[in-house]
């Protein structure tokens, strides 16, 4: 444990940063999974999820919590399993 003021801080801080970005991985990888089973079911709303899917990807993106050329592959990636089926 730091022993400096500003040192525990950074502690405290980064604590809460990886709480939040553990948060928002969760939800994206949640919404890669029900993206990824609309597309295996044929009766499922795929338009619906692949919207919930590009928008979670997005602010993961947008917030750093995965790179912006990660995004867009996983998001062409979707749309070639969704379009295949």
């Amino acid at each position: 444990m730091p022993n400096i003021k500003s040192a525990k801080k950074r502690v405290r801080v980064i604590e809460a940063k990886t709480l939040k970005n553990r948060m928002l991985k969760g939800k994206l990888k949640a919404a890669l999974k029900v993206a990824d089973a609309a597309a295996a079911d044929k009766s499922a709303d795929k338009a619906a999820s692949l919207k919930e899917a590009y928008k979670a990807i997005d602010k993961a993106a947008a917030k750093g919590i995965i790179h912006k050329n990660k995004a867009a592959r996983k998001k062409a990636q979707m749309a070639a399993k969704l379009s295949a089926k």
